[in-house]
């Protein structure tokens, strides 16, 4: 079969080495998922260690040059093959727990991040590709340089593991970044204490202005002078834990300073 050449319009880098898709391959608790999505199989370098699961494998693929070469490649697969925008697949359509995993187009890379928190219900792990630099803000811990709104929506709801990282080598064409493989396992308990809504938005706007304070970054929420002399408002948001946003949105929603 003749290889594909990569699209840069669609981001496409494939990887070489086919040790390293096992590695990420084995990252995914096959046992505790009805179906499995790789976004964006390519070539099928990862589909080539994904075949033992193939009952509850899904193969979501944009490019339909890639599509005519894995039904020709994988024809017991056939029917298992979907050319269309992953972005915009109806997730509720497959059988639940839902696995996710590719090596990622980093143009899209944040979006799939935030189609996994949409469909935090049913979709129960992610094993995937990224920038280096996404892959580290998503597992950053409070405190660090890195930490900000990807880190605090997604350690919300999924327990977070840095795997590997991968120099330009590894694909075809190499990128101009190194990359990074993350491991995704959702929470036992993914009900937040507050109104989740308003949580989003309050970690959006800290970070919109990550090197003021919450007092200044938060002007928009109206708050009284007395909530906002409590002393979580005179930190910056990257030094804010999961739960302190939490207890951040319920003060700023009941307008009142726990006890």
């Amino acid at each position: 079969m003749k290889e594909l050449k990569p699209k840069k319009r669609l981001g496409q880098h494939f990887l070489k080495d086919s040790n390293i898709a096992k590695k990420i391959v084995d990252g995914l608790n096959h046992n505790d998922l009805n179906c499995i999505i790789e976004i964006g199989p390519g070539m099928g370098i990862l589909t080539d260690h994904l075949i033992p699961f193939k009952k509850k494998l899904q193969l979501v693929e944009i490019d339909s040059e890639s599509v005519k070469y894995l039904n020709q490649k994988y024809f017991d697969l056939n029917e298992r093959i979907i050319e269309k925008d992953f972005l915009k697949i109806n997730l509720t359509e497959f059988d639940s727990p839902i696995g996710l995993i590719g090596n990622f187009p980093y143009n899209i890379s944040s979006q799939i991040l935030f189609k996994l928190l949409e469909n935090k219900n049913i979709v129960d792990q992610l094993v995937g590709m990224f920038q280096l630099e996404v892959a580290k803000r998503v597992c950053a811990p409070p405190g660090s340089k890195t930490y900000g709104i990807l880190s605090v929506l997604v350690q919300a709801f999924y327990d977070t593991e840095f795997l590997f990282s991968l120099s330009p080598d590894y694909f075809s064409p190499p990128p101009k970044v190194n990359s990074g493989v993350i491991k995704l396992i959702k929470k036992e308990e993914i009900n937040l204490k507050c109104d989740e809504i308003l949580f989003f938005k309050v970690v959006k706007t800290s970070f919109q202005q990550r090197r003021k304070t919450l007092r200044n970054s938060l002007k928009t929420f109206n708050l009284s002078d007395n909530i906002k002399e409590d002393v979580i408002f005179g930190r910056r948001p990257e030094t804010l834990s999961v739960d302190e946003f939490v207890l951040l949105t319920n003060i700023i929603k009941n307008g009142i300073i726990p006890a």
